[in-house]
């Protein structure tokens, strides 16, 4: 697949990098562009991204880091089972328990939550660094709603973190996780206040939080674009209406015989007619 001629391969993170100095420098180049391009594509073009990833792992499948991203773009494209093999691979080189919330994730897109709620008992769990705990706590609520629990998914949520004034990387996602849930159970008030937390949270537009809210307070989105064009149809509807009724107002010299000032009247009156209708068109 061609690279773009922007993409040096630089941009990745140093510690891939460093992962990549065991190949050699032209197969590390090369391997280094195609991972470029699964981040650069994975959220607006998940098989695209998942494309480069093969490439990359068709390249340099014992380096731990092309694992990682073989399996984010597998799971980005829906492919759980491929990327679940993919984590795992990525873990026994490594030996990280990193993964292990998003592994646990792949179980439940496939459609298996009680081996999610399973995993969320083991020991790795204890091993995951604050973020790593907020991610499994809300794939362990994902799990309790797969399995209609969704009371207890709930309380799953309810936790130091959302009640946490502060803004972290995890935050929108936690609440706007616990407003779904809120709405789910029919607690409207309680979730549109959440709702209303998580946009203050989202300051990269990570969730839809906003479109949600909106969606709660009845308020309706119109595409600019969309609005002109429904405007220049109606316009254009005024418009012929008007032709056509000046045309069947409008005297017929082969049949009828007019003098010059009651033409003269009649056209006074038939612009006037007009104007009214155009009035009208602006007003709608």
């Amino acid at each position: 697949m061609p690279i773009p001629e922007d993409v040096t391969g630089e941009e990745i993170d140093k510690d891939v990098r460093q992962e990549l100095l065991s190949l050699p420098k032209t197969l590390a180049d090369d391997v280094a562009k195609n991972l470029v391009m699964v981040a650069r594509l994975i959220d607006e073009d998940p098989e695209g991204a998942y494309a480069y990833s093969r490439i990359a792992l068709r390249l340099a499948s014992r380096v731990a880091a092309v694992r990682e991203a073989a399996g984010f773009a597998a799971y980005a494209s829906q492919k759980y089972a491929e990327a679940l093999a993919e984590f795992r691979a990525a873990r026994r080189m490594t030996g990280s328990a990193d993964l292990w919330p998003v592994m646990a994730d792949c179980e439940r897109g496939l459609g298996r939550p009680e081996k999610a709620l399973d995993m969320a008992g083991a020991p790795e769990v204890q091993k995951l660094d604050k973020a790593g705990q907020v991610e499994m706590r809300l794939v362990v609520a994902g799990a309790r709603r797969d399995l209609g629990q969704l009371d207890a998914a709930i309380v799953t949520l309810q936790s130091p973190e959302l009640a946490s004034n502060s803004v972290q990387p995890w935050t929108a996602r936690l609440r706007y996780a616990y407003a779904d849930a809120l709405l789910e159970a029919e607690r409207v008030g309680e979730a549109r206040e959440w709702f209303a937390k998580a946009v203050e949270a989202d300051r990269d537009g990570s969730t839809d939080a906003s479109d949600r809210l909106a969606a709660l307070d009845g308020v309706d989105f119109v595409d600019a674009l969309d609005d002109d064009e429904d405007q220049d149809e109606n316009a254009g509807g005024v418009e012929v209406k008007a032709e056509a009724e000046a045309e069947e107002a409008r005297p017929h010299t082969a049949s009828v015989v007019v003098d010059d000032d009651l033409d003269d009247e009649l056209d006074d009156e038939l612009d006037d007619g007009l104007d009214d209708e155009d009035v009208d068109g602006d007003k709608d």
